[in-house]
Parts: structure tokens; sequence; C-alpha cells
């Protein structure tokens, strides 16, 4: 069922794995899982497109690092933010990832 849900939200290939992995879980996890907050990939991408260019889809995600980069360079002077505008889907989606492998473990 929380894979039916939330499929959007990791890659194709990841989902064989998850659902393994989901079918070993106990109840007590499950809550966890419920409540890790995974991100949205076409909302990244929506605030990647508005305001890429000061980081903030990179902040949004979790990848301060990258954000405050993007922030005093203007997104790299704009080349950084368009090949953003192709990435930050994927991104999105790995970061999805490790926070549900954080709470599978």
């Amino acid at each position: 069922m929380f894979l039916m849900m939330n499929s959007k939200y990791f890659e194709g290939h990841q989902v064989p794995f998850i659902r393994e992995r989901l079918l070993q879980l106990d109840e007590s996890k499950y809550m966890y899982l419920q409540t890790a907050g995974f991100k949205d990939p076409t909302t990244s991408l929506i605030v990647s497109l508005i305001g890429g260019h000061f980081g903030i889809d990179r902040f949004m995600i979790g990848d301060t690092g990258i954000g405050v980069a993007k922030l005093l360079t203007c997104g790299g002077l704009g080349v950084w933010t368009i090949i953003d505008w192709f990435l930050i889907m994927g991104r999105t989606r790995e970061i999805n990832f490790e926070r549900l492998q954080q709470v599978l473990m």
C-alpha cells in the first residue's frame, strides 16, 4: 500500500528493492516510515524553475552546500540553474531513497 501511494518519490529501478524491504518490515518501523517526510520531485522542479538561481531548490531538498553556492553565484551565472532543471527531480528521488533506507535500517 505504501509503495503504491508513494512510487512517484522514487526511481523506477529502486521499487523492487523497496518492495522487498517493506515486506520484511516490522510494525514498529511502519510509523516512522509514514513520518519520513519525502519531497515531491515535481514540486522540486517547479521551485527550481522559479527560484533555482537563488538555490532555493537545493535548500528545499537538503543540499545546503550546493544551495549556498548557487545563492552566492546567482545559480552559477544561470548555467547551474539550467543544469538543475534537468537534474533536480532525480536528485530529489535519490534523497528520498536515502531517507527511506535510514528508516528501514
